[in-house]
């Protein structure tokens, strides 16, 4: 029998606020709210509310039936409001529906071993401005004074600061000497940068490497194909193309051996 007492329910509520997962969900929420006063964007928040409550819709859907149990998950939601922050939100509600409904039928599909493939917000989008022309807007993704320090500390929550030091030195590197080149002025770089997709996306805990030496060989990855792409000139989005290439190469990078094993 479940315990309904007051300091049982303060526990649990308590636990619950301690998940990184929701205070992704708060922090990605209030975020949203903030951006939708501040732009005097309401369709940024409605179609945010329309891509989470169908990822935690179909999730659940799903979910019951390969288990005909019925659960509500975090991770859905979270999957959801990066859809309604990536995508243009002047688009028809169908848009933010299937791509919510992609990216949790890739979460259950499209697995090896007991994990999912390719991270899903992203596996979603991509899909759908590849195949339907679908277009990105990446709401909020420059404002570095909110995204870095929210960042930093869910990175240091799930222990993939060594993504974040491997994309980092690499994007920086790269670009640096292409600005050189250029002779453009070097602090340029920093608006280069998609923040959202460095400290919310990049960092995705399921679908990066599990052991330190993996994870700055991804971060690694992501940035140099990003910056091949860009300098090649291709028309789709080369943020979440690197990604989900980079998300193919998590199995190989997760038998590299720690230092001192074989």
């Amino acid at each position: 029998m479940r315990c309904s007492c007051y300091p049982c329910i303060k526990m649990s509520f308590s636990k619950r606020f301690s998940s990184v997962k929701t205070q992704l969900i708060i922090f990605l929420t209030g975020m949203a709210v903030l951006l939708s006063v501040k732009d005097k964007d309401p369709a940024f928040l409605f179609a945010t509310f329309i891509a989470v409550t169908c990822a935690i819709a179909a999730d659940s859907v799903i979910s019951y039936l390969k288990s005909k149990k019925f659960t509500l998950t975090e991770s859905s939601a979270i999957s959801g409001l990066i859809i309604g922050f990536v995508l243009s939100s002047g688009q028809p509600a169908w848009v933010f529906l299937l791509a919510s409904f992609l990216a949790i039928l890739s979460k259950h599909l499209l697995r090896i071993g007991n994990k999912h493939l390719f991270n899903p917000a992203a596996f979603g989008i991509f899909l759908l401005t590849i195949l339907l022309g679908a277009n990105t807007q990446w709401k909020g993704t420059y404002l570095w004074y909110i995204l870095l320090p929210a960042g930093l500390y869910f990175s240091y929550k799930i222990r993939k600061f060594e993504v974040l030091i491997g994309y980092s030195v690499t994007a920086l590197g790269l670009f640096a000497i292409q600005a050189i080149m250029q002779k453009v002025n070097l602090l340029n770089i920093f608006g280069y940068l998609s923040y959202f997709y460095i400290f919310i996306m990049v960092i995705e805990p399921k679908t990066t490497p599990l052991r330190p030496v993996g994870k700055v060989i991804f971060g690694i990855g992501v940035a140099a194909l990003i910056f091949i792409l860009t300098g090649a000139g291709v028309k789709f989005d080369t943020e979440l193309c690197a990604l989900l290439v980079l998300n193919m190469s998590v199995p190989l990078l997760n038998k590299i051996p720690e230092r001192g094993t074989r």
